[in-house]
């Protein structure tokens, strides 16, 4: 009496078997995919190859800028070396110019005084020299210091020739 008909619960069960049937050849389909990607090896070795290369790819990116980055930097303490260095040689040769100027200072004060020292040595030998010669050779090498100069030019001109005499001769004898 209250009972459906047999068709209404055949009609249910098998719109309920058709729905199990539906969701097992989903799960089913779903698990041979998954079956057939574990078992694709070459697949998978091709998504590791990809991988890799990805991260290799990356790693290269990375080491490329790395070393641009160093480029960069040792660039820059070669040119800060580089002004360094041209720093020091000015200062050095600063330093070496004023050296050289106060060598050259104590070259002159030295060449001074010894040039003083010459002067004051032929004045007293000069002195010593008329002290003890006589006066008749004093007069005379005063005489002939007087001629000496009053005819300097002849005298110039046969010193002239005296030395031009010994030149050619000697370049005579160096060619025998």
């Amino acid at each position: 009496m209250n009972q459906q008909p047999h068709r209404d619960k055949t009609a249910d069960d098998l719109g309920e078997l058709r729905e199990q049937a539906e969701r097992t050849r989903d799960e089913l389909g779903r698990t041979v995919e998954a079956l057939a990607a574990k078992a694709d090896v070459k697949a998978q070795a091709g998504e590791k190859v990809a991988e890799a290369r990805e991260k290799a790819a990356v790693a290269t990116g990375k080491a490329k800028e790395k070393a641009a980055q160093s480029a960069d930097l040792v660039k820059e303490k070669t040119a800060q070396t580089a002004d360094l260095a041209r720093e020091k040689a000015a200062v050095a040769s600063e330093k070496a110019k004023e050296k050289a100027v106060v060598a050259g200072d104590l070259v002159k004060e030295k060449a001074v005084q010894s040039a003083d020292l010459a002067r004051e040595k032929a004045a007293q030998t000069a002195d010593l020299v008329q002290e003890k010669t006589p006066d008749p050779v004093l007069e005379k090498a005063g005489a002939v210091a007087e001629k000496v100069k009053a005819n300097r030019t002849p005298l110039l001109a046969g010193a002239a020739a005296l030395a031009a005499f010994l030149l050619l001769r000697r370049a005579r004898r160096g060619r025998r």
